[in-house]
């Protein structure tokens, strides 16, 4: 028997399965639609397919997300339950973590915190505008590329020292206790003349990713946390490890982007079935 999650985004649809019996799950993967409704169906139908699921195998179907809305009925007639974005995010932070308390911070379009704790309630902290809409939107105006996969390739053969102004770039001194000389000052504060589109590019990941990630910081700060759990869409760019870990190294946090970080969201839907 299986437990099964969807989550129907602005532009993809996520999908993934629990077998009930040892709560094992199974690879998720997601979709690209112009039409959430169509994507969930096809969604669902290759996922079944694929996994070689009956219909009549599957006891619960989970559906979060901004899309969620358009579904108002059960599925193929299976008991059909809409689940919080906000408490799905912080079920499946913590499921793909293995931790028992953290800060999950989903970055999507745009990027919502919230802070999990398993038995209790998840808190919804809040969030910002700035998230994967920000880096395609900047990215398709200042160097005329808007693929995320295209951005990465870009992005590759960039400097940030022709981009952002760093605390070494103004101080020689250790002014501050702690404060390391590559510590961002301001993103694009030292934009050169001669930067090239490869180092724009990274210069816009390094500023989408250090201000979710100071986002983050201060969420765990209120809670006196370390452990501060990555997922969404975002988590597959390479250059995030990278810029995380200078936090991590800056700050005394510990961020973390587990396996199947991507599938965060759609993962805890699932879990909230009460079955598993």
């Amino acid at each position: 028997m299986y437990i099964i999650g969807i989550d129907i985004g602005g532009s993809t649809t996520k999908i993934c399965g629990f077998r009930v019996k040892d709560r094992s799950l199974i690879k998720p993967f997601f979709i690209k639609a112009s039409d959430q409704v169509s994507s969930l169906y096809g969604a669902f139908g290759k996922f079944t397919s694929d996994n070689g699921i009956n219909l009549n195998e599957i006891v619960k179907i989970q559906i979060t997300g901004v899309g969620s809305s358009f579904i108002s009925n059960d599925l193929y007639g299976i008991p059909t339950q809409m689940v919080g974005e906000f408490e799905a995010i912080g079920r499946g932070g913590l499921y793909l973590s293995g931790l028992t308390e953290a800060i999950i911070v989903s970055m999507g379009t745009g990027t919502a915190i919230v802070k999990a704790e398993s038995g209790g309630k998840n808190i919804y902290l809040g969030g910002t505008g700035v998230g994967g809409g920000t880096l395609t939107g900047l990215s398709r105006m200042l160097v005329n590329v808007g693929s995320t996969d295209n951005i990465i390739t870009l992005a590759e053969n960039g400097d940030l020292k022709n981009i952002d102004l760093k605390i070494g770039d103004i101080t020689k001194k250790d002014i501050i206790p702690g404060m390391h000389d590559y510590l961002t000052v301001s993103n694009f504060g030292k934009l050169s003349d001669l930067a090239t589109k490869s180092d724009i590019a990274l210069g816009i990941i390094n500023m989408v990713f250090e201000a979710v990630g100071m986002m983050g910081i201060f969420a765990a700060r209120q809670f006196s946390l370390n452990d501060i759990i990555l997922t969404g869409n975002l988590t597959y760019i390479p250059q995030s490890g990278a810029i995380f870990e200078n936090l991590n190294n800056m700050f005394g946090v510990s961020f973390q982007i587990p396996e199947y970080a991507r599938f965060g969201t759609v993962i805890g839907a699932a879990l909230c079935s009460g079955e598993i």
